[in-house]
């Protein structure tokens, strides 16, 4: 971009200004739902440019909308337990085919956040919330570090091996609260893996598992959302409408229950 001032993470300037663009005080979920409060689920999408944003669904479905407008790759995102923040991963310029860098949405304002890795290391490929919602766990390469969740500052650190055991859980689709088994790809399937035994297939021709609460699973069969109990009960089809090209990497909150 000729001309423009570079500034932290190599973006240019007048990109930047496109990245921070809703941070106006306006929810990104404005007429759609209440951050914190609806269930919605966020995912990847082409956008209008074709770059990976990020969009979101009312979780009783209606119009999927977009959510951030920008020319890099973005990836994985991951909502916080209290459903106001989004976490995840972004490119640093408009030449990057992978994320380099971790960033937070607040979901409430529009506010955007870059979290520092520690010097040298390698591009984050993960990003995952503790369950108490105080700790952000990011897988980069064979390392997984931990970071403070804003807005506490960042500071981090490799994670000891206690919780790089919590990060592992962290960054699996798991199924029943509490978990019993975790929800792998296999050969365009879904399998499910417990503690024992090798997985198992359980849904045909499905993708893009999501954990849709507590006592469901949300996956893509096409470009189709389908929810399904982990016990007992019918599957259902969430009619979303307006869906982006290549709809992946779901991630969800299944709202606050009422006071």
């Amino acid at each position: 971009m000729k001309g423009s001032r570079k500034v932290k993470g190599g973006i240019p300037a007048l990109l930047f200004s496109s990245l921070t663009a809703c941070s106006s005080g306006l929810s990104p979920l404005h007429n759609h739902a209440e951050a914190g409060k609806d269930a919605y689920a966020i995912f990847v999408g082409d956008g209008p440019t074709g770059a990976a944003d990020l969009f979101a669904v009312r979780g009783d479905g209606g119009p999927a909308f977009q959510i951030t407008y920008t020319d890099v790759v973005e990836a994985g995102p991951a909502l916080s337990p209290d459903g106001v923040t989004v976490a995840f991963l972004r490119g640093r310029t408009m030449r990057d085919t992978v994320p380099g860098a971790v960033w937070v949405l607040n979901l409430m304002n529009g506010a955007e956040r870059e979290l520092d890795l520690p010097q040298g290391a390698v591009p984050p490929d993960h990003v995952a919330w503790a369950r108490a919602g105080d700790v952000l766990f990011v897988r980069a390469g064979a390392e997984v570090y931990r970071l403070a969740a804003p807005p506490a500052s960042a500071g981090a650190r490799l994670a000891r091996p206690d919780e790089r055991l919590t990060a592992d859980s962290s960054f699996s689709v798991v199924l029943g609260d509490p978990p019993f088994a975790r929800v792998l790809a296999c050969g365009g399937s879904l399998c499910a893996e417990g503690a024992n035994g090798p997985p198992t297939p359980f849904v045909q021709e499905a993708h893009d598992a999501v954990r849709w609460g507590p006592d469901s699973l949300g996956y893509l069969a096409g470009d189709e959302l389908i929810v399904r109990p982990v016990g007992p009960g019918r599957s259902r089809r969430v009619l979303w409408r307006g869906a982006p090209k290549r709809p992946r990497e779901f991630t969800f909150f299944p709202g606050r229950p009422p006071a």
